[in-house]
């Protein structure tokens, strides 16, 4: 028996305590993130807001900076950690909940629960819609691995640990302390 494929009602079904996602006609739920995932996203996110999102400090503006936004791209539904559009691609993001035109950026915090799928079937949905910069951050070993879209597939660039300073695409303008995502 043919099973039927995943729909945005099965999405909206899921209790408050997971994040849903549809990937070629799959259900993902995934557990809301501890702690340490929190904290990298949200430190990461403080960190860029300011120079990119504002474009205060040495930064250059220009960016939509988003925390977990619905991507809605082809038929699939997907929530990165942090999203974000280049002001001079996107001018204003649309209203309501479900973004559909793909972000530059994304990045993921990896957990045990959702590292394989978004290593596996959330890159490619990126790479297909041509995302062109991808971070994955895990806060267990604290690095921060950074991949740029080429020829429809994701080339890494570098791979980030411990307390570096780095100056990683497309926010190579500044300086990232990678200390902070960790709390340390």
């Amino acid at each position: 028996m043919t099973q039927k494929p995943a729909t945005y009602a099965d999405l909206e079904a899921l209790p408050s305590d997971k994040i849903g996602e549809l990937i070629g006609g799959v259900l993902y739920a995934s557990p809301r993130p501890t702690m340490s995932h929190g904290r990298a996203a949200s430190h990461l996110y403080g960190e860029l807001y300011g120079p990119f999102g504002r474009g205060g400090g040495d930064g250059p503006g220009g960016w939509h900076l988003i925390f977990e936004p619905e991507l809605h791209l082809g038929d699939d539904v997907l929530v990165p950690d942090l999203a974000g559009w280049r002001r001079e691609r996107v001018p204003e993001l649309p209203s309501g909940v479900g973004v559909r035109i793909a972000p530059d950026w994304v990045c993921e915090v990896l957990s045990p629960s959702t590292a394989a799928l978004d290593r596996d079937r959330k890159m490619t949905v990126y790479a297909r819609e041509g995302v062109r910069h991808v971070w994955l951050i895990d806060p267990k070993p604290r690095t921060l691995e950074v991949f740029r879209l080429e020829d429809s597939r994701y080339v890494p660039l570098a791979t980030h640990a411990g307390g570096a300073i780095v100056r990683a695409e497309p926010f190579d303008v500044f300086s990232l302390e990678l200390r902070v995502l960790w709390g340390v």
